[in-house]
């Protein structure tokens, strides 16, 4: 029975099991977003939050300690240097998984998963310009009135102009004589 064992084994021995989620959590570092199954990537995602958490805390003895999880040094100075900046101010939720579908051969679940500061199509660009433009109301606008230094009261609205060349436009409804005619056959 496997009682209170909440991780997925994903089919593999300890060692393999590990080594697998190092070099999975050192691509997904190095990459920003990783292609994988669903299982693997929530495997991952519990993997590697608590070592991007760590990287907040730039010791020595956090490097060290993210450095025997990840197994790469490489991964570690990117992990410290271009991730841990950038994710300082998120208190967690790092990363992002996105269901892409089934795989032929076997039809397993795949995924993307990514780190979610990396991601330009949902960037805080993408959101600061959503906010921008919903700042705007459908309130009709009333001219603003602005004082000159005489103390005379000024209309910034500009003022409306008739079009030249433009012929006054007529009533579309034309008097239509009422047809009374009725048609009998006998």
């Amino acid at each position: 029975m496997r009682h209170n064992k909440k991780f997925n084994h994903l089919g593999r021995q300890s060692a393999h099991r590990k080594a697998m989620l190092a070099n999975m959590a050192s691509s997904l570092i190095m990459h920003k977003r990783i292609n994988t199954t669903l299982a693997k990537a929530k495997a991952l995602r519990i993997y590697i939050e608590p070592l991007i958490t760590k990287s907040k805390d730039a010791s020595t003895h956090s490097r060290r300690v993210v450095f025997s999880y990840l197994k790469d040094k490489y991964a570690v100075t990117e992990l410290f240097s271009a991730v841990a900046p950038k994710i300082a101010e998120r208190p967690g939720g790092y990363t992002r998984i996105l269901k892409t579908g089934f795989r032929l051969g076997d039809a397993a679940e795949m995924c993307f998963i990514e780190l979610v500061d990396f991601n330009e199509a949902y960037g805080s660009e993408v959101v600061a310009a959503a906010a921008a433009e919903k700042t705007k109301t459908r309130r009709s606008r009333t001219a603003k009135k602005a004082t000159t230094t005489e103390g005379e009261v000024v209309s910034k609205a500009p003022k409306s102009v008739a079009p030249k060349n433009v012929a006054p436009k007529t009533s579309g409804a034309k008097s239509v004589a009422n047809k009374s005619t009725v048609s009998k056959k006998s």
